[in-house]
């Protein structure tokens, strides 16, 4: 993402509180002289364009700099460290050189274009201030070397500063008398020890979703369900299960979590039902994180009813309810969010988050004043239908920054490339913003991403909360704070698309087709095949009918898991339902058949049809032949017992020796195919048992007979 770049000066008002009480002569001069050194500054450090075109020549083989660590954080007593690696992406050796740390310690940023173009490599600002200097070895093609520059804070560069805020901070890297490359970045000046009034700081508030990285079905419950007849509520309502590394990233996040107890944790309720250690959390989501602005987009309730996700699984109460049972407290409350999924918070989107009881959301992007003239409280009341609905507004350049994202789309930002690097832009990013109107009431919302990493979002909570121009607030107070837009103005920036491109939404159209088919399978096991009997009183909480609910049930948690906004294990839960239907389906089949030898015109063929599940079925066996001399009765409806066997017996007819084919299926009670088919060969041998084949037997004897008499009857010629 391109920062907008913008012209105004709103910076400069940093500096007056401080000349509140001066002449307005003597400020005017002040300014002027600040200019006119600025200026000079500039056109004595400028690079000549000799020297510029050398340092592209030699640039454009890649980025040689990347910053591993340094202080985003600068104070009187902390000094400045940078840790660096120098690679070789050349084809050649590189002699050894030097990496040098210079700033510019006077500077101020004026504008969101001038920190944006700094960070850009394209601001014109010199930095002539060396903070230190270390030597690089020469480097091999390929090779990189470690480097480390620490600075006290009596170093000459930093004890000059006299004004807080992000300074311009420039690392070179020259060997073989050329500069080989260049990264920017900022170290940020807090106003301990400078003698500046101080001005409020501004409020922040920092929320880490707490989701699953990856959902998978639990076989063996899977298994328990389908071949004991049911489970336990609590058992199945953990058939969807987080992936194996969730549990140790969890115990990661829980130190993180419990070191910066400021930070928001907004949770997943079927995230925390299904963990064995439940955490403490801020606020919770809707269920599996269900895209509501997907669902909106594709404005087709009925195809997720037959995808088996009804609205009831995923509104507030039902949020609510989950989180309950995670805690084992059916008392318990929670503040309940809707999480923006793929696409973006239309009016539609929410107006449906509303009427499914979630009266505040939470815009994670695309929801920001395109024009704000300063960042502005990440809150705003928007009109709908259904009511009055409450939108946070993740402030974008902090949140993307927050979530490893440069703040360059084409990585002209040399120096965010890594975690250090984007960390110190946005420290000095969040003073530039605190400068701008240093004396407004302002809440920000920065946004982490679900994937965050632990360490990460812990070296940016120390950062913040060394930051004393930011003042770490909760969800609470964000959601009580005045509106920075309502009425007519919040209206204008709700978002026109739903941001929801074509192959996303064929995507979703094939998930829900999937999870359909499953749907209907199940459907039919249990209306079709599985045998009506009555439930014993005993047994009524496992019965018949509350195996066939839990099956629906378990089906429905699955598809649910599949429509997460940001669940990158989607094909996982449909292939989980997908397996339950199978499984189901699958466990009636017909047992592999002998081939069958046929020597009269008619005889047997014995079918025997399994069961594997606990309770009884009713089919059809269907019978098929490829031949019109060898044909087999067409159908059998047989009971087979649970966990057993039943028995089918065709008749076969013959009209002549040959083979054929019987093709054996199954079908429910509505007379359509499921399972697997099984092929019995056939083969007539046709022998003579019948009146028929006496009458040709007769016919030979007499034949036989008739040429015995004429051979002793018979005449003999003379020469016999």
């Amino acid at each position: 993402m391109v920062v907008r770049k913008e012209t105004q000066q709103t910076g400069v008002k940093v500096n007056q509180p401080a000349q509140r009480n001066v002449p307005h002569g003597i400020r005017a001069l002040s300014a002027i002289l600040a200019m006119v050194m600025t200026m000079a500054l500039m056109l004595l450090y400028a690079p000549t364009p000799h020297a510029k075109a050398e340092e592209t020549q030699e640039t454009q083989s890649g980025a040689m700099l990347s910053i591993d660590s340094s202080t985003a954080v600068l104070t009187d007593t902390s000094g400045y460290h940078l840790s660096a690696t120098v690679t070789n992406t050349t084809d050649q050796e590189i002699p050894s050189g030097t990496l040098t740390l210079a700033m510019n310690a006077f500077y101020t940023f004026v504008s969101r274009n001038d920190i944006q173009e700094w960070s850009e490599g394209t601001g014109q600002i010199p930095t002539p201030d060396i903070v230190g200097q270390s030597e690089v070895p020469a480097l091999q093609p390929g090779a990189s070397a470690n480097v480390r520059i620490d600075a006290e804070s009596s170093q000459e560069a930093l004890a000059s500063i006299n004004s807080w805020g992000p300074k311009p901070i420039t690392l070179s890297y020259e060997a073989g008398g050329v500069q080989q490359d260049k990264a920017h970045t900022f170290a940020t000046r807090t106003g301990a020890g400078i003698n500046t009034p101080d001005t409020p700081a501004m409020n922040i508030t920092i929320v880490q979703p707490l989701e699953a990285q990856g959902w998978t079905t639990d076989n063996t419950m899977l298994e328990q369900l389908v071949n004991k007849g049911g489970v336990t509520s609590a058992e199945l309502s953990k058939i969807a299960v987080p992936g194996k590394e969730d549990e140790a990233r969890l115990k990661s996040l829980e130190q993180t979590f419990t070191k910066h107890d400021k930070l928001q944790v907004v949770a997943d309720p079927t995230y925390l039902k299904a963990m064995p250690m439940p955490t403490q959390v801020d606020g919770i989501t809707q269920p599996a994180l269900f895209d509501i602005t997907a669902y909106s987009a594709l404005n087709d309730s009925k195809t997720y009813d037959s995808a088996s996700v009804g609205t009831s699984q995923w509104n507030a109460k039902q949020a609510l309810k989950n989180y309950q049972l995670a805690l084992g407290d059916p008392n318990a409350s929670m503040t309940t969010y809707a999480w923006q999924g793929t696409g973006n918070w239309t009016i539609e989107a929410l107006t449906k988050a509303k009427q499914q009881g979630y009266d505040t959301v939470i815009a994670t992007h695309d929801f920001e004043e395109n024009d704000a003239a300063t960042a502005e409280t990440g809150k705003a009341i928007v009109a709908t239908d259904a009511g009055n609905v409450t939108v946070l507004t993740a402030q974008s350049v902090l949140s993307n920054l927050a979530q490893g994202k440069a703040t360059s789309a084409n990585a002209e930002a040399d120096g965010e490339g890594t975690t250090a690097g984007r960390l110190a832009r946005f420290v000095a990013q969040s003073a530039f913003y605190q400068m701008e109107q240093p004396y407004a009431e302002r809440n920000l919302l920065v946004c982490l991403s679900d994937n965050s990493d632990p360490a990460v979002v812990d070296a940016l909570m120390t950062d913040v909360e060394q930051s004393p121009w930011l003042n770490i607030t909760d969800l609470n107070t964000l959601s009580n704070a005045d509106p920075a837009l309502s009425g007519d103005d919040a209206a204008a920036i709700v978002p026109q698309s739903d941001g929801i491109n074509d192959a996303t939404q064929a995507n979703l159209r094939q998930t829900l087709n999937t999870l359909a088919a499953s749907t209907n399978d199940i459907k039919r096991f249990n209306a079709s095949i599985l045998t009506d009997v009555a439930d014993d009183a005993k047994q009524a909480p496992t019965g018949l009918k509350a195996w066939r609910r839990q099956l629906v049930n378990a089906h429905g948690i699955m598809a649910l898991h599949a429509l997460g906004g940001e669940n990158p294990a989607g094909s996982t839960m449909v292939e989980g339902a997908g397996q339950l239907a199978s499984l189901l389906i699958n466990g009636v089949a017909i047992t592999p058949t002998e081939n069958v030898n046929v020597v009269s015109e008619t005889a047997q063929m014995p079918v025997t049809i399994s069961n594997s599940h606990p309770y009884p079925v009713t089919v059809k066996v269907s019978s098929l032949t490829n031949s019109m001399q060898i044909v087999t009765s067409r159908f059998d409806t047989v009971e087979v017992p649970a966990h057993g066997e039943a028995q089918v017996a065709f008749t076969i007819r013959v009209a002549t020796s040959g083979t054929a084919d019987a093709t054996l299926s199954l079908q429910d009670r509505q007379g359509i195919t499921f399972g697997a088919t099984q092929t019995t060969h056939i083969t007539s041998a046709l022998q003579i048992s019948d009146k028929t084949g006496f009458i040709i037997i007769g016919i030979a004897v007499l034949l036989g007979a008739l040429g015995l008499w004429r051979q002793f009857h018979r005449k003999k010629d003379p020469d016999e």
